[in-house]
């Protein structure tokens, strides 16, 4: 009989892993920190089989343990917020290339690179204090340096990748040499010296502490469909341009994500990034966390989006954002934008 169990036994051990390779599963490293996104994993699930195992954590955090892993890494998709890290997530080498007819063919090609997909966008507007400062001082990105400003912007950090993603795009619209210029010009207008999120920055705007600062929309649409009155109210203190309208459009931020190249899941990789791209996940983007869909087409149904009324979005490349982002860094480096 003790013979007998331990054929059973071994028997069972060996076949283990391959009842579980059989089970579809998709091993998902997010830096996308919001409780919202769970319908999506969910209703992937639901539709594909496909399980999802998710790890969180800050962006900088997973990218070096997917490098650590190397070969050997689970990881099958990373998905992250602004062209910023993806772009360094892609010179880190450890994106894979995607082919994918779906993908191609529903994200607009400014959007993408052969590695890695926008799925939403926020765009990066200005924000004004209603009592300080006039529209129509504030409606460019470079009318920031302007010294009527002076003691009037506020500003988080320049090595933030929200800001090195928009110093990125005025290099490729702008030039380095006139950037450079812009950035010492932000940086004399400064109001205090630059800390804190976006959130902060729209309360500061809002307090009248400064008179005019930059934020992604989605950080307004929450503040504007807040539960709370008081945060309502602020936000009726606060005015929002969208930037260069007359020109080349307002600069967008983007939430994106490709597979990893040591994927061991491949085709719920793709099929992942494809579900991503369907328009009941491009809703989900804009309804449930106030992003824009990528896709063209899709209805949405956000009062706070609908709000802030429609706009021109710069349609530069993503992948020029990714070529000047070194360069950035060290242009708000010389400029003393810290």
């Amino acid at each position: 009989m003790k013979y007998s169990f331990s054929v059973i036994a071994l028997a069972l051990f060996f076949t283990a892993p391959a009842l579980q390779a059989q089970e579809k599963v998709l091993n998902l490293y997010s830096a996308r920190h919001y409780q919202t996104d769970e319908r999506l994993y969910e209703n992937f699930t639901k539709q594909t089989g496909i399980r999802i195992n998710r790890i969180e954590g800050k962006e900088e955090e997973l990218m070096e343990r997917i490098r650590n892993e190397g070969p050997n890494s689970p990881a099958d998709v990373f998905i992250t917020v602004d062209a910023a890290r993806l772009a360094s997530a892609d010179a880190l080498g450890l994106f894979g290339q995607v082919r994918s007819e779906v993908l191609n063919s529903r994200i607009p090609a400014h959007l993408h690179t052969d590695t890695w997909f926008a799925f939403s966008t926020r765009a990066r507007v200005i924000i004004y204090n209603r009592a300080m400062v006039k529209a129509g001082d504030v409606q460019t990105y470079e009318s920031l340096a302007d010294p009527r400003l002076r003691g009037k912007v506020c500003s988080r950090s320049g090595s933030h990748p929200y800001n090195l993603s928009l110093v990125s795009a005025l290099i490729a619209h702008d030039g380095e040499p006139k950037t450079e210029e812009w950035a010492k010009g932000v940086v004399a207008n400064f109001a205090r010296a630059p800390k804190g999120g976006d959130t902060d920055q729209i309360k500061a705007v809002a307090a009248g502490e400064c008179g005019v600062a930059v934020s992604n929309t989605y950080y307004l649409a929450r503040l504007i469909r807040s539960d709370k009155i008081e945060e309502r109210r602020m936000m009726e203190r606060v005015g929002i341009v969208w930037p260069n309208q007359a020109g080349r459009g307002t600069h967008i931020n983007i939430s994106g994500g490709g597979m990893v190249k040591t994927v061991k899941n491949r085709e719920a990789a793709v099929r992942f990034l494809e579900y991503l791209a369907s328009d009941e996940a491009q809703r989900y983007f804009a309804d449930g966390n106030n992003e824009w869909p990528v896709v063209s087409g899709v209805v949405t149904s956000n009062p706070a989006l609908e709000a802030m009324g429609k706009f021109t979005a710069d349609t530069l490349p993503i992948a020029s954002l990714a070529r000047n982002i070194v360069p950035a860094q060290k242009l708000l480096d010389r400029a003393g934008y810290r």
